[in-house]
């Protein structure tokens, strides 16, 4: 698998030193969902801002932007493009490719034929390896590993609307067909589809 990453990916949590566009109180009042988006691509560095706010790596114990039960960390985070479908790798801050195929109409088909995730630059992921949260909580763990998502994904949002993007959080889809597309093992959870790019004007 290729990996690349940012001049900025020397340490993990890099994208802080660039000012953000927006205030969090900014971000918090103007963030709408986006369903519509023009047709450009995202660049490296806007994907790789938006890969660190929702899992990024903020200090040098490796805790996290979204907070985690018990610092199990079992979320995963792919982003599907044009390019291929690639794997955020948080403690390199760099995304490693897992193909070159463009997932993006048969993750579209397995979102109930919903647009903005066919028509959208980049489709961010949201799964989770559950069984890393409930071997510490048992089966309030998975509880927990919905919850964390939620913070992940919104962070997501928060950064998009902060850096002049549009997006849009989606939960319905058929759970197996977008497990299958994305070709993950079968013990992991996809929890959130989040359509990114440029508003239509």
């Amino acid at each position: 698998m290729k990996a690349y990453t940012s001049d900025r990916s020397e340490g993990a949590h890099a994208t802080t030193d660039v000012p953000p566009k927006a205030t969090l109180e900014d971000a918090l009042s103007q963030r709408r969902s986006v369903r519509m988006f023009a047709n450009r691509p995202l660049n490296e560095d806007q994907i790789l801002r938006l890969c660190w706010a929702a899992q990024g790596i903020t200090d040098s114990s490796g805790h996290r932007t979204a907070p985690s039960a018990g610092a199990r960390y079992p979320l995963e985070l792919y982003v599907a493009t044009a390019a291929g479908c690639f794997l955020y790798d948080p403690p390199h801050h760099r995304l490693i490719r897992r193909t070159r195929d463009d997932l993006r109409p048969a993750m579209q088909w397995a979102a109930l034929s919903q647009d903005p995730v066919g028509q959208s630059p980049a489709v961010f992921v949201v799964a989770a390896a559950p069984d890393r949260t409930v071997a510490e909580y048992g089966d309030r763990g998975e509880r927990y590993v919905h919850l964390e998502g939620g913070h992940a994904a919104q962070n997501l949002l928060l950064e998009a609307t902060a850096i002049g993007l549009g997006a849009v959080p989606i939960g319905a889809f058929d759970d197996t067909r977008e497990r299958h597309v994305l070709d993950l093992p079968r013990d992991r959870e996809v929890l959130y589809l989040i359509p990114v790019g440029e508003p239509a004007e």
